[in-house]
């Protein structure tokens, strides 16, 4: 993976955020602590009854296991520091997927890769103090780990690995619940794979969570774990005003953010099911903690990078400052729940119904208008074949001029003629 100029200044960006935010960092470190010690241990509210006997670790599995490589073997400060410099370095290298997946995407239609390397650098400025907000200051690696493994799956899909793709959501869903959101990206691979994808999905999926609900069904508790509802959540403003999570408010977070992921998709805008999906988080969660808003902006990354092809990332920067910016500067509960609803709503609306230009591949006569698999193979770049006359057939001896020869294509081009075959380009790869 080749370093770029612009890669360089995100990853000086980072440092600079990390130093400045880290003598405050690790809030809630403690209960990855707690949740690797129990899950390790071979005490009887550890192991496989965990979640039965602490509903309030809602923290995926795979997350604890990974911070298990952050625990025993280091002293506790030292510990903390390095899985927050290893979740700092995993928003990097998600801001570099997203523009090869970007750069992948693209490819064969003509895209300025300079131009699509700047988006980058402007989005992963907005993008990065808040994801130091969530893997530094807070030190959720359950969230760190199902955005990260989302945006592998992002990756694979667009390149039709099939099994992957399936893999990785799934590694999200066991890294944080919440992830089950993001899964109508399996429909965004081409319908014949759809079930090899799930397969792979609900197989681990299975694999990681029920031997804690089949050894313990009290563990089914942790779905019924409630939170106080902040004065400044949107469900305030929806005229929930229970003091704490309804009954109904978890699935059907699950379910409004898959059903607009698998809207997005039908709509041939599989780069908003992210953004969506947490939107659907953000729009019914009863609490407003501000490391929330680095998911929305992994999915505002996407959809500036992929979703649309202006230079200016203008949703990275808009979610930035209406959701954290009015978190930090408006002191009024209600004024910053209204402003968290209103950007749920504008932004949704936009990425699904907003018209877009399709990106139109040289070569491809109308293909490309038709909507297509995001894995399927786009047609190559080909010149139009032009036979170079012999002999008599030239306008030097007085014969017409060759059809097709003539144009900027032809004009001062020496070396050897082109045969009657006609030269064809190199298929088109994407910039890396």
């Amino acid at each position: 993976m080749p370093v770029r100029r612009h890669h360089l200044l995100l990853f000086a960006w980072t440092v600079l955020w990390f130093v400045i935010v880290e003598p405050s960092g690790g809030f809630s470190w403690h209960y990855l602590r707690q949740g690797e010690q129990l899950l390790f241990s071979h005490a009887g509210d550890g192991g496989l009854a965990l979640y039965a006997h602490h509903p309030e670790l809602q923290i995926g599995p795979v997350s604890l296991a990974v911070a298990r490589l952050f625990g025993a073997p280091w002293p506790p400060h030292i510990g903390q520091v390095l899985a927050e410099g290893f979740m700092s370095i995993l928003g990097l290298i998600m801001v570099v997927m997203v523009g090869r997946t970007a750069a992948w995407y693209y490819r064969g239609t003509g895209t300025n890769h300079r131009r699509l390397q700047q988006r980058i650098l402007i989005a992963g400025l907005a993008f990065i103090p808040m994801w130091v907000e969530v893997s530094v200051r807070f030190g959720h690696m359950d969230d760190v780990l199902a955005l990260f493994f989302t945006m592998l799956a992002v990756h694979a899909m667009v390149r039709n690995q099939v099994a992957a793709t399936g893999i990785y959501l799934a590694m999200a869903v066991d890294s944080k619940p919440w992830a089950v959101a993001f899964l109508p990206l399996i429909l965004a691979l081409p319908k014949k794979d759809w079930k090899r994808a799930a397969m792979w999905c609900i197989g681990l999926v299975a694999i990681a969570w029920l031997p804690f609900y089949l050894s313990n069904l009290g563990s089914l508790s942790a779905a019924k774990f409630t939170i106080p509802n902040q004065p400044a959540s949107s469900l305030r403003w929806l005229g929930v005003s229970d003091p704490s999570t309804p009954v109904w408010d978890r699935p059907a977070q699950f379910a409004i953010g898959m059903g607009l992921g698998t809207l997005a998709v039908w709509r041939g805008r599989w780069p908003a099911v992210v953004l969506v999906g947490c939107n659907a988080r953000i729009l019914l969660d009863p609490s407003v903690y501000t490391y929330y808003t680095a998911s929305i902006l992994l999915g505002t990354l996407l959809w500036d990078a992929v979703g649309q092809r202006r230079l200016v990332p203008w949703w990275s920067w808009i979610a930035l400052f209406s959701l954290y910016g009015s978190a930090l500067a408006i002191p009024s509960d209600s004024a910053k729940g209204m402003i968290r609803l209103a950007f749920v709503v504008v932004s949704t609306a936009y990425v699904l119904l907003w018209p877009t230009k399709r990106p139109r591949r040289r070569g491809g006569g109308g293909s490309g208008t038709r909507r297509r698999p995001v894995g399927a193979e786009r047609p190559t770049l080909a010149l139009t074949p032009i036979s170079a006359p012999i002999g008599g057939g030239s306008a030097a001896a007085g014969g017409p001029a060759p059809s097709g020869g003539g144009g900027r294509r032809a004009k001062g081009r020496g070396g050897m003629p082109r045969q009657p075959g006609g030269e064809y380009r190199t298929p088109a790869t994407s910039r890396t």
